[in-house]
């Protein structure tokens, strides 16, 4: 490890799909330290939507990496769906309602939620449950952590802001025009907000603002990692690249299933939370290149000489990220298990529920049902998929990291 450096963990956006990053989690937490010699730790912490949820009990729990990544994977087994989404008769129906035209209530004084076709007031009270928030100023004060960075979106203005609780001293941000950082005390509403997936959640307030999914204009957050000193990232995102012949596969898609509306709501978001983590790390790999080059034929001194000729943007370094996502597609994998049964409701008309949204997606494919399956049978699936997918890249995590 090179001294002086710093480490990030990047965590993408994605709704239940969220369980994934945490199977990576496990594995770098239970068993890379067998081969490292010692905990990979993280200075930074940046999140969106379920990044940030992870991501703040993560930093939450900064000065217990022998067990924070157990903690957070039992607590993802032990969700169940009916107790964090209300799938109730009336709640369906309103539902309906709300998808039809009609508007919500006007919120009522002192809320800090508003709008939403599904009711998550379970999934909030678990957030504030779950997680020691004020953990995060103790890991901060102690050290364990420099900084916590979580991505919204501004309801207003469609803008980025990045919600910062940091020791350090806030860098000069991003010149681009639609992003903003505001230095803040790491709460569940910052949380919520950036996990608010428009339509589906309720838009979340913070001071005098409405926030939605941070992962509509940044769904990893790679720059606010960089911005904050990182040298190198682990980056994990929650789609899969697919393949050639799955992409063959797709295009020859029957037509009958392409209209049906929640297929196309589940292509939706998968849109609007767009990952272009490949792209990122390609234009990084670029600008190493040109900086190892440059030292080549310039000497060790060309790096600052390039930055100090622009002073608005950030010393130019050389950064080092792994990459690890999906090797398997997750709406896939939660159609599998609403094809088996599950998951295990009481309520016969939630399970009607689920099966007529299943049917109204593309045959082997729940895109927009694995957003929203807040469920331990599907977590569990995930979990193992994220342990097995940072297994794969046990030997590069060694270089980068080790």
């Amino acid at each position: 490890m090179q001294v002086g450096s710093s480490n990030a963990l990047v965590l993408a956006g994605g709704g239940a799909r969220g369980a994934y990053e945490v199977g990576v989690l496990q594995f770098i937490r239970e068993e890379l330290p067998k081969r490292l010699g010692r905990h990979l730790h993280f200075d930074v912490i940046t999140g969106t939507s379920v990044g940030a949820l992870n991501g703040s009990f993560l930093a939450a729990t900064a000065t217990d990496e022998d067990h924070q990544a157990e903690r957070l994977a039992k607590a993802w087994r032990d969700l169940h769906l009916e107790q964090l989404i209300a799938l109730q008769p009336r709640d369906i129906f309103k539902a309906g309602r709300l998808l039809l035209g009609k508007s919500p209530p006007p919120p009522e004084p002192g809320t800090y939620r508003y709008g939403g076709v599904l009711n998550t007031a379970g999934l909030e009270e678990f957030v504030f449950r779950f997680v020691p928030w004020r953990g995060i100023r103790r890991s901060i004060r102690s050290g364990a952590l420099k900084s916590l960075a979580i991505t919204a979106t501004h309801v207003g203005t469609g803008h980025t802001v990045v919600f910062l609780d940091s020791s350090e001293r806030i860098p000069t941000w991003s010149q681009n025009p639609f992003i903003r950082s505001i230095p803040a005390a790491i709460s569940p509403r910052h949380a919520l907000a950036s996990a608010a997936i428009p339509m589906l959640f309720p838009a979340v307030k913070v001071g005098r603002a409405f926030y939605v999914d941070g992962g509509l204009r940044n769904n990893t957050p790679m720059s606010p990692a960089i911005r904050l000193g990182a040298d190198r990232m682990l980056v994990v995102s929650l789609r899969h690249k697919a393949t050639q012949v799955e992409e063959n596969a797709k295009a020859v898609m029957h037509e009958a299933d392409y209209p049906k509306p929640l297929f196309l709501l589940g292509k939706a978001l998968n849109s609007l939370m767009l990952d272009p983590t490949e792209y990122d790390l390609e234009r990084m790999e670029k600008t190493n290149a040109i900086l190892r080059a440059g030292e080549t034929a310039y000497g060790s001194e060309f790096a600052k000489v390039i930055s100090s000729r622009d002073r608005q943007h950030d010393p130019l370094r050389q950064l080092q990220a792994v990459h690890i996502q999906p090797s398997e597609d997750i709406g896939a994998i939660a159609a599998d298990l609403l094809a088996r049964g599950g998951p295990k409701l009481s309520s016969r008309v939630a399970r009607k529920l689920l099966q007529r949204l299943a049917g109204n997606e593309a045959a082997g494919e729940a895109d927009m049902l694995s957003y929203l399956l807040f469920d331990g049978e599907f977590a569990s699936e995930l979990l193992e998929l994220g342990y097995r997918d940072a297994k794969a890249q046990e030997d590069e995590l060694l270089r980068v990291f080790g």
